[in-house]
This record gives structure tokens, C-alpha cells and sequence, in this order.
């Protein structure tokens, strides 16, 4: 697995989702936008972007801009990450807000409007949010948003780190009774059952 393989989805909200663009999933840590073109990738597999756009971004971007643009992304991530890290499994109060001010800051450039538009099943019309890709940097807005949305409407009491040994993936559970352990059972979970077999075999 590298930097060019799907990246992992696991998180159960976006927000999360972008956290988890780094990870560990087999030994060694990939990050998923590691230059501008990685940072194109994710964007298009987590349908934060219009590919239309992304393509204008490719054609358009100067020379290291969206190098540059990436590393404002990893710098986000990690700012945010601890901001998670710090509040996971509790609820998040009004005291958070303080320290939620990079992200309002962010939110504060985007340049969104609404239209009305033709459905695309053909059935009627549809009131959409829209907005305006003036610089590469404007790929950082629906980063923000996922953020944004996420802190607003997700319980900090549900978001847990994969219990997984060395994983690093994070998630809000989701399940009846909160008793997700693992990032998903195709990776940690399966990991940690082969590991109980063996230790059973050896008991026994």
C-alpha cells in the first residue's frame, strides 16, 4: 500500500475522515497528501471537490502552489487532530470555541453562494450551495467545512481512537450500544482476532 492507493474511509464523518489522510494501515505511515497532487487525489475520493474543478486547479496552479496549498492542509490536520485528541470521549462544550478560532478564520474566506438548479434525476429543481475556486487555497474551504459540521453536529463522547496496536485511525462510533473497538474488521479488528487464535493456541 502507498501514497497512490484509495485512502481510507473509515471515520464515519468527514472530519474525521481527513484526519485519518495520514495513517499507518500495514507498517509504515502513509500520508495521503503529501504534495499538491496528493491533496488533488483525496480531495476527489472524499467528493469534497468537483472533479471539474480539480482538473482547472491541475492546468491553472503556478509552479509549488499547490505544494504549498498541501502543506497548509497537513498543518490544519495536525492543529486539528490534537484539538480532537484532547476532547475525544467526552462532549464538547462552548469553552472549545477559543481554540476553534483558526478554524473560523478559515470559514470566514469562503466565497459560497446558492442556485437553483435542474435536478439530476430529472425530477424538478434544486436549491444548491455553490462556490467560487478563485485560488488553489480555496481547496482548504470544504476541508473547513467537514471540520466545522463536524464539531457542531457529532458527540465528542463517541469519537474513539482504533484500539489497534500502532493504528492511528480515528472515529465516532456509531454502533448500538458504542462498542466499536476497531477502524474497520477488514484491518484492525481481523488483526487482532488472528493474534487471540494464536495466543489460544499457545495457552492451550
Amino acid at each position: 500500500m502507498d501514497n497512490h492507493s484509495p485512502a481510507i474511509f473509515v471515520g464515519d464523518t468527514m472530519g474525521l475522515d481527513f484526519l485519518n489522510s495520514v495513517a499507518t494501515p500495514i507498517d509504515a505511515p502513509i500520508d495521503w497528501i503529501d504534495d499538491g497532487e496528493g491533496l488533488l487525489r483525496w480531495l476527489e475520493q472524499a467528493g469534497l471537490v468537483p472533479p471539474e474543478t480539480l482538473k482547472v486547479m491541475r492546468e491553472q496552479a503556478l509552479p509549488g502552489e499547490l505544494d504549498k496549498v498541501a502543506d497548509q492542509a497537513r498543518s490544519l490536520r495536525e492543529w486539528f487532530r490534537n484539538f480532537v485528541r484532547e476532547r475525544k470521549g467526552r462532549p464538547l462544550t462552548p469553552e472549545a470555541l477559543d481554540e476553534l478560532e483558526p478554524l473560523n478564520r478559515l470559514l470566514e474566506r469562503d466565497e459560497g453562494f446558492n442556485r437553483v438548479l435542474a435536478r439530476e434525476d430529472g425530477g424538478g429543481l434544486d436549491f444548491q450551495s455553490r462556490r467560487k475556486w478563485r485560488s488553489p487555497e480555496a481547496l482548504l474551504l470544504p476541508i473547513g467545512e467537514a471540520l466545522g459540521r463536524f464539531v457542531c453536529t457529532e458527540d465528542f463522547s463517541d469519537v474513539k481512537a482504533c484500539e489497534g496496536h500502532a493504528c492511528t485511525l480515528l472515529f465516532v462510533d456509531h454502533t448500538r450500544g458504542h462498542r466499536r473497538r476497531w477502524c474497520s474488521m477488514a484491518m484492525c479488528g481481523n488483526r487482532a482476532k488472528q493474534a487471540a487464535h494464536r495466543h489460544r493456541l499457545k495457552q492451550g
